[in-house]
């Protein structure tokens, strides 16, 4: 036992000293250059000694997970929506499902501040924050059933408090997942490859789900090798596809793609979770972790250089041409999911609490598929660090401040300090077989050439058009797998708040009900959708701005209901866990909603931004975005919509806020007035490691489960 200490001493010391001496560098370099290398240096040995020690105590200590407890899902399996899952597969959901846009595109855009800013929030925030939301979230709706986040906040908060977090997580829920899709039809449109494989990962995963529920129960590593070998075909046959006469077939429209999306969003929510969801998530890790990791080698191996400043000037004066705002709080709602969001705590309460086989796994799913994420940001802004400086400002900044030629983006670009020749941009393009680069703003086509750009330092640079786009097709497939769980959530939710008036449809497999509350979800972000493709200033497009602000909102919600379940549950001397990410995330939002809101800098504010279109109107000016006294009406109307929105969700969170606090000050003065809606214990049946692992006596219970059975 000494031995087996010490060497863990040894190791855990080691690790250590990685990670302290990735952060060294990146805070004390100044002026010379850095590798990239040092960033991942940083991130994984930050995240390993947050996971081993941190999500530990957390876990063991303050939520005394039990592994005696049946969950939801062994109590209450019916196969459709209850279903104990193997961890492995559980994880791969999970993750596929919280892991959309966010983790990609916000720290790309992010990147405008500088990589120290981003890298410094992306990897405390995760620790500190939003791992902590997802496992403490998880844990609780895992105790009540699986309940979602809304209605565990009518539950314990109270009848005022909740109805401001159901209305509020619901609403939020609804635009999430119109951007999540808009930016997949982006992706797609016109993308053969794209299309093809990621349409052939459906019957792939329903193969997966029947050989694991029918063919071969409990064959977890076959179906993977079968999955991942065939997922590899179907990305290889995709390039085949766009190469031959089927390209015409996979090419689609947008508004066909929009179809196309609201169909497979409703199917995937009404079917049971072990046929379609789960093993499709599952198969889509593969993919998505199998990139990062080559991604995070390949820095290992070339050791590109960070080109982006440390600390930008944009990050103090606030008027950069990518986002507008300062350094605080800009950067935070800007980074999103790839620290802390609230779209997560949805999922967490949402599929996943009704699918974990024990309490004890909480914290690898829950807490470590938080860490694979926040690891999947730090690469993706190490890409758009390794990068030109006056590419990446080329590629994000608007067409109406940099033109549309590369001798005027040039120009524009060079009058901010970053030198980049109008050859340099044109070679740019020629070298992934675009046509421009110019304003290809959003953040995936710049995490695209980042990519490209490591990997054609390790493979040779003759493959550097495929590999980006091969990286353009993996966001749309990384983003996918969380539209499909995010719809079932949104139904779990619409179910829960209408069961709360119609009581059968508390049953969230009662099949009337699962199919009308389905129906509406996808009918809501469809509608946006739809009009978004269309017209490309309305729909959700109107909706976009306040994207970042929402998902960071929504997290205060989760944190809150978490803080006051701690306290009621006993846990008071704990509740800082939850409490100091609740206060600075409430802190940082709704610091960003008022200047949204009230802001005198057009670029920022909301209702400053109506009043210079509207003054634009009256004189007959037509200004940028519009392209016409339309538009420009429809700008007027969306920045008006917008305003008011963001100044209505930050009133729902505020009420959320002080409610909650009123509950917890309550509990503590008179705690017999406390009720929790905690369902009653029931001893487990099941035997399952607590982690992907399991350690000697978990191999051992395992057998004398086997043994009994057999007997």
């Amino acid at each position: 036992m000494r031995t087996a200490n010490v060497r863990s001493i040894v190791i855990w010391t080691l690790v250590a000293l990685v990670g302290a001496a990735g952060w060294s560098v990146l805070a004390l370099s100044r002026g010379e250059e850095v590798s990239a290398a040092w960033m991942v240096a940083a991130a994984l040995g930050s995240y390993a000694i947050a996971y081993r020690f941190y999500a530990k105590f957390i876990a063991y200590k303050v939520l005394k997970v039990d592994r005696t407890r049946a969950t939801p899902a062994e109590r209450l399996n019916n196969g459709i929506d209850f279903h104990p899952t193997d961890r492995r597969v559980l994880l791969g959901h999970h993750f596929a499902a919280i892991a959309g846009a966010g983790p990609l595109v916000g720290p790309v855009l992010a990147a405008q501040m500088g990589y120290l800013p981003g890298t410094v929030w992306i990897i405390a925030g995760v620790i500190f924050a939003g791992a902590v939301q997802d496992m403490v979230v998880l844990f609780f709706s895992t105790r009540r059933d699986g309940r979602s986040l809304g209605q565990m906040a009518r539950e314990e908060i109270g009848p005022f408090g909740g109805a401001a977090a159901l209305l509020a997580a619901f609403a939020i829920m609804i635009i999430l997942l119109g951007v999540l899709a808009l930016v997949i039809v982006n992706a797609l449109a016109q993308s053969p490859w794209g299309t093809f494989s990621i349409a052939m990962t459906i019957p792939i995963a329903l193969l997966m789900g029947f050989y694991l529920r029918v063919l071969r129960p409990g064959r977890v590593t076959e179906v993977s090798v079968i999955g991942v070998a065939l997922l590899l075909f179907a990305l290889i046959a995709g390039r085949w596809v766009a190469e031959s006469s089927w390209a015409d077939t996979f090419t689609l429209a947008p508004s066909t793609l929009v179809v196309w999306l609201v169909a497979y969003g409703f199917i995937a929510s009404i079917l049971p979770v072990w046929m379609l969801l789960a093993p499709r998530d599952y198969l889509s890790t593969f993919m998505k972790i199998g990139t990062i990791g080559l991604l995070a080698l390949g820095v290992v191996i070339a050791l590109p250089t960070l080109k982006m400043d440390a600390v930008t000037d944009f990050a103090s004066r606030g008027d950069g041409p990518v986002f507008a705002g300062s350094l605080f709080p800009f950067v935070f709602i800007t980074i999103a999911c790839g620290a802390l969001s609230g779209f997560h705590s949805l999922i967490s309460s949402g599929t996943t609490p009704k699918m974990i086989q024990k309490e004890t796994q909480v914290r690898m799913i829950g807490y470590g598929s938080m860490l694979m994420e926040s690891s999947v940001a730090v690469m993706a802004l190490v890409a758009a660090s390794i990068i030109d400086p006056g590419l990446y400002f080329a590629m994000n900044a608007p067409a109406g401040v940099i033109g549309d030629t590369v001798q005027n983006a040039s120009q524009v670009v060079g009058s901010w300090g970053y030198q980049i020749s109008p050859e340099a941009l044109a070679r740019a393009a020629e070298n992934v077989e675009e046509a421009s680069l110019l304003s290809r703003t959003g953040g995936a086509p710049t995490l695209a050439i980042g990519v490209s750009e490591i990997f054609s330092q390790v493979t040779g640079g003759g493959l550097r058009a495929f590999w980006y786009h091969f990286a353009i097709m993996f966001e749309a497939l990384f983003i996918l797998t969380a539209l499909d769980a995010g719809t079932r959530v949104g139904r779990f939710m619409l179910q829960d708040t209408l069961g709360n008036v119609y009581r059968p449809f508390k049953n969230v497999s009662w099949k009337p009900g699962l199919v009308i509350t389905s129906a509406v979800v996808c009918g809501l972000w469809g509608y946006f959708l739809w009009v978004g493709v269309h017209e490309p200033l309305g729909g959700i497009n109107q909706l976009f701005p306040i994207f970042g602000i929402s998902n960071q909102l929504l997290a205060a919600v989760a944190l809150a209901v978490c803080t006051t379940l701690l306290v009621k549950s006993g846990r008071l001397k704990w509740a800082w866990i939850t409490g100091i990410p609740l206060a600075w995330d409430a802190t940082v939002t709704l610091t960003a909603s008022w200047q949204k809101v009230f802001s005198s800098d057009p670029k920022v504010g909301f209702f400053k931004q109506r009043q210079v279109f509207q003054d634009a109107i009256d004189r007959g000016e037509v200004l940028p975005p519009a392209k016409s006294m339309d538009d420009m009406h429809t700008v007027v109307t969306n920045s008006t919509v917008d305003g008011v929105l963001s100044a209505v969700l930050a009133l729902l969170i505020v009420v959320v806020i002080v409610d909650a606090t009123r509950v917890c000050v309550r509990h503590v003065r008179r705690p017999a007035l406390s009720t929790l809606s905690e369902a009653p214990y029931v001893e487990s049946k099941i035997t399952a490691p607590a982690g992907l692992i399991p350690t000697k006596e978990e191999k051992e219970e395992e057998r004398r489960a086997v043994a009994s059975t057999g007997a």
